[in-house]
């Protein structure tokens, strides 16, 4: 059986809790020129850009933390051609899913926070 990496478990158990939180799955790991979007997801009325971050519990920072100025940058980026390219008409959100796991047990959590609204677009909107 192959093994499961950590970032993958992640994204596995975020879209699962999103499910259960009444969102629709409108793609996995979706890319362009700009970079990737782990998950895009719809729950009237926004369509949410979340970057998943996956830690194990012995991390000595929180997953968002991860979450960098320049990746904001490149999902803000990829989200507006996303919303561009399918005529989009759902609000838009950038969330961030972070997970803790147990030590080499990626699929068992620890801790999931659902930051909704973690960063915005500020000026890069009003380059689209």
């Amino acid at each position: 059986m192959a093994k499961l990496s950590k970032g993958t478990a992640g994204e596995v158990l975020a879209a699962r809790f999103l499910r259960e939180k009444g969102y629709e799955i409108w793609a996995a790991n979706y890319g362009c020129r700009f970079g990737e979007i782990d998950i895009i997801a719809a729950k009237e009325p926004y369509i949410a850009f979340i970057e998943v971050k996956t830690r194990s519990e012995d991390s000595i920072y929180e997953p968002r933390e991860a979450v960098t100025k320049d990746k904001q940058n490149r999902i803000i980026k990829t989200a507006m051609l996303f919303i561009k390219n399918n005529r989009i008409e759902l609000q838009p959100r950038f969330d961030v899913i972070e997970i803790i796991t147990r030590n080499r047990r990626p699929m068992e959590v620890v801790e999931l926070d659902h930051i909704q609204g973690a960063f915005d677009a500020g000026d890069l909107h009003a380059a689209f």
